[in-house]
This record gives C-alpha cells, structure tokens and sequence, in this order.
C-alpha cells in the first residue's frame, strides 16, 4: 500500500457523488464509473473499475458512518483513471492474506491486485480518502 501526499494530476473533470453509507450504494457507484470510463473512451478499464469500486464502497460502507460517503473517478492521464472512495472514518484499510477457508477479507488484496499495488489511503481531518489507481495495458 502506498500513502498519497498529493492529489493526481487531472486529465478531465473529475466526476464525483455523494451516497449514503449502504451496501446498495455500490450499484450507483459502480454506474458512476462506467459511465466515466465509457464517456472517455476505457472501456477496456470498466470490469475492473467496477470490481475496485465495489470493493472501496463495500468498505465504507462497514464503517458506521451516517453522512454520505464521497465516490470519485478522475482520468490522471489519457490511459490511467483514479477511484477514490471517502468516508468520515479514520480506521485505515488492512491488506491481509485472508486464507481459503475465509468467507471475507479477500477484497483489498484483490484491489492490491488488479491495480499492481497502485492504491493508498489519506488521512484526512474527518476521516479517510482511499484511493486506487488503474491502467490501460501499455499505459504509463
């Protein structure tokens, strides 16, 4: 896991919602990022992006926070995107090896994945920013 100390460079507007802390809001996130993926031409990003999305929802979700949670998808260069998910809990994500015999805790470890390690959290003053970065094959 790395830490973010900068925001990415934007290519395009980023595209932002706030939902609620239920499960059911990784459904209109995982739209969110489809629409924006197949907006700007990544489509090839778009099952990924939806895997990655849900997982970050999912765990803000299970954070027992009652505002909204914020969701954000932002084209740092024209082959690569960032999903970040903000909640207003400052418990920071744990990447484990969750065994086969566990019924969760897989979720992380599959974000570590598709995005090559590419992912990190930010504290923030009322909470956390976690984000994750995912390429085009070939892309920088």
């Amino acid at each position: 896991m790395s830490t973010a100390t900068a925001p990415a460079p934007t290519v395009e507007k980023p595209s932002v919602a706030h939902l609620p802390y239920r499960p059911e809001s990784a459904s209109a996130a995982r739209r969110l990022v489809r629409g924006k993926l197949a907006e700007w031409g990544l489509d090839e990003l778009i099952d990924d992006a939806e895997l990655i999305i849900s997982e970050l929802v999912a765990n803000a979700a299970k954070t027992g926070c009652f505002l909204r949670m914020t969701v954000e998808i932002t084209r740092i260069t024209a082959g690569a995107v960032r999903i970040s998910v903000t909640d207003g809990s400052r418990v920071l994500p744990v990447l484990m090896d969750a065994g086969l015999a566990a019924e969760g805790g897989r979720g992380l470890a599959l974000v570590h994945r598709l995005t090559k390690g590419q992912w990190g959290v930010t504290l923030e003053t009322l909470g956390k920013t976690v984000h994750a970065d995912l390429r085009m094959r070939g892309a920088s």
